[in-house]
C-alpha cells in the first residue's frame, strides 16, 4: 500500500513557508503522495448542501479563503523531486477542458511525471455561477465529457472532440504527459454515478468515507462498496481488477477513537495498533493508496503527525 497526506488550501500552514516545508517533511519521512484540495472562489451564501456533513453547512465557508488547486500542485511539484501530486479532488466543470489539460499536461513534464488526477463533479452550485462554469444541472454530462477529451488531447496526435459542452478540432497539443498513456485519473465520489463513471472513464475509484448519505466509514461499510464498484465493472465488461482503489481519511485520529452512532468504530481512529490493523485490512480489500490528514494548528505538530504515523504506525500495518 502507499501513503499520503494532505497540504491545506486554507487555514494557518496555507503560506510558502508551511507547504514548502510540509511537502519537503512528506517526501523525506517516505511518503508516497501528496494531496490537496479545491476550490477556486468560496460565495459568501451557499444554499448548497455539502455532502460531507450531516447538516450540509460547509466548514470551510466562513472564511472564503482558498489557494487555487493547479498553481499549488505546480509549486509543490517545484519544491518536491519524488513524491506524486493528487488533485484531491479537481472539480472537473470549474475550469475550460483544453485549458486544464494543458495546465495538467505541463505540471506532468515539469514534475517528472509525478501527476495524479483525482476529480469529480462538484457541489457547490454557487461556486459554479462565479465561474461561469457549465450549468450546474449538466454537470454530470460536463464531467465526461471532460476526461473523454482529456484523454483525446493527451494521447492523439491530431486531437479533435465534438461534444455538447467540449469541442475543439484542428490544434496541436504538445508536448502530452511525459506519463503514458495518461497520468492516472482517479474518480472521486461515493455515489453509484461517481462508481459508474470510474468504470466507463477512469483508471481508479477515489472515495472518501464521510458521506452522510453513503457512509464508507467503516470496513464492512467500504467493502460494500467495493462490491458494488466491481458489479458495475462486470455489468459494463471491465475487469474490476483493471480498477485501482484508493480511500481518503480526512479524520485520521491515533489519539482517541470515534464511535459512531451504531457503537462501531470509525476505521483509523484509536490506538496505533488499532489502525494498523485497520491498514492491513484495508490492503487486503484492495485499497493500494491511502490519504491521511496530519493538518494540526501549526506546522511542528502537523510534521510531528507524520512522524508519529511513519514510526509507530505504518510499521505495525505490516
Amino acid at each position: 500500500m502507499k501513503f499520503g497526506f494532505v497540504v491545506s488550501v486554507r487555514g494557518p500552514l496555507a503560506n510558502e513557508a508551511s507547504v514548502r516545508a510540509l511537502a519537503q517533511a512528506g517526501e523525506t519521512l517516505g511518503f508516497d503522495y501528496v494531496s490537496m484540495t479545491d476550490h477556486v472562489v468560496v460565495p459568501n451564501a451557499i444554499a448548497s448542501a455539502y455532502p460531507y456533513t450531516q447538516d450540509g453547512a460547509f466548514p470551510a465557508g466562513e472564511s472564503g479563503e482558498c489557494l487555487e488547486l493547479l498553481s499549488m500542485l505546480s509549486f509543490v511539484a517545484g519544491a518536491t523531486k519524488t513524491i506524486r501530486l493528487i488533485t484531491s479532488v479537481m472539480v472537473l466543470p470549474h475550469r475550460p477542458a483544453v485549458l486544464t489539460a494543458k495546465m495538467l499536461a505541463t505540471i506532468d513534464v515539469l514534475s517528472g511525471g509525478r501527476v495524479t488526477v483525482g476529480c469529480g463533479v462538484g457541489w457547490m452550485k454557487e461556486e459554479f455561477e462565479a465561474l461561469g462554469a457549465p450549468p450546474f444541472a449538466r454537470r454530470g454530462k460536463v464531467a465526461d465529457e471532460y476526461l473523454a477529451a482529456f484523454r483525446t488531447l493527451w494521447t492523439e496526435q491530431d486531437p479533435r472532440f465534438e461534444g455538447e459542452h467540449v469541442r475543439f478540432g484542428d490544434l496541436a497539443f504538445e508536448p502530452k504527459p511525459l506519463q503514458k498513456p495518461h497520468p492516472p485519473l482517479w474518480i472521486g465520489g461515493e455515489s453509484d454515478a461517481a462508481m459508474r463513471r470510474a468504470v466507463r472513464l477512469a483508471d481508479g475509484w477515489y472515495p472518501m468515507g464521510l458521506n452522510p448519505r453513503r457512509p464508507l466509514d467503516t470496513l464492512e461499510r467500504l467493502r460494500g462498496g467495493v462490491e458494488r464498484l466491481h458489479g458495475f465493472a462486470r455489468e459494463a465488461g471491465r475487469d474490476p481488477a483493471s480498477l485501482s482503489l484508493a480511500y481518503i481519511a480526512p479524520w485520521y485520529d491515533p489519539t482517541k477513537p470515534s464511535i459512531l452512532a451504531d457503537g462501531s468504530r470509525r476505521l483509523l481512529t484509536g490506538e496505533p495498533a488499532r489502525i494498523a490493523d485497520d491498514i492491513a485490512a484495508l490492503r487486503d480489500l484492495g485499497v493500494g493508496t491511502l490519504i491521511l490528514s496530519f493538518a494540526r494548528r501549526t506546522l511542528d505538530r502537523s510534521v510531528a503527525g507524520m512522524e508519529r504515523f511513519v514510526q509507530e504506525i505504518r510499521p505495525q500495518a505490516g
